[in-house]
């Protein structure tokens, strides 16, 4: 009887590990929901709060190139990870505006950054940038990152993704990143202003209240 159980056991096992051979464990492509999977792409995790960051020259919408360094006059920089197409960003383009004509003035000029892959958004061509500055009169550089290396320098993740950086010396510091602030859909009903909390600590000299916040919107479009 003994005998008969241990093999009973065994043909048990052999058909469970058979099964579990076939089982479709996913690692891209779709799943069986019809749920796609897209894999990371990007795999630098970005600066973090107190970090010097790195100086980036990118093209700006009148085909010059702009730098940190080269910001003239400047005590720091508010730069946002933008796009034309994302929703997300299409609600928070008057409170970009507002915040560069607040703060450029003060030290701390708005430098708006496309990063998205444009044969996935044709719609965030360069030529599209062009043509959305213009359309919404922005008063801000809109750089094209066309090589995606600065979002993934910054580890933006986000459209819009925000980060403040504070110039110490020769260098630019984060101090803030995540949210503008805590209402995306009616600017009416902010209660936080994450963004300009900060900037405001800043050029009082103090230490940003709120220094990391989640940022909401649409996924970087990575190239493949």
């Amino acid at each position: 009887m003994k005998k008969y159980f241990i093999l009973a056991s065994l043909v048990l096992a052999s058909v469970l590990a058979i099964n579990a051979v076939n089982i479709n464990i996913p690692t891209s492509g779709t799943q069986s929901s019809g749920t796609p999977i897209t894999p990371d792409i990007k795999s630098v995790s970005g600066y973090s709060i107190g970090q010097k960051v790195a100086d980036f020259s990118l093209k700006n919408i009148d085909s010059k190139m702009v730098s940190l360094s080269g910001l003239k006059n400047a005590k720091g920089a508010i730069v946002i990870f933008s796009c034309n197409h994302c929703p997300w960003v299409v609600k928070y383009e008057d409170r970009m505006k507002n915040l560069d004509k607040k703060y450029a003035k003060l030290g701390y000029p708005v430098v708006a950054i496309n990063s998205n892959d444009v044969v996935k958004h044709p719609e965030d061509s360069f030529e599209n940038m062009q043509k959305r500055s213009k359309d919404k009169k922005f008063s801000f550089a809109y750089l094209f990152d066309e090589n995606q290396q600065t979002a993934k320098a910054f580890g933006a993740e986000r459209t819009p993704h925000v980060y403040v950086v504070q110039k110490q010396g020769n260098d630019f510091v984060l101090k803030y990143t995540g949210a503008i602030d805590d209402n995306a859909d009616n600017a009416k009903d902010v209660k936080v202003k994450y963004l300009e909390n900060a900037v405001d600590a800043l050029l009082e000299s103090k230490e940003v209240p709120v220094a990391e916040t989640k940022a909401i919107g649409c996924k970087i479009k990575w190239k493949e």
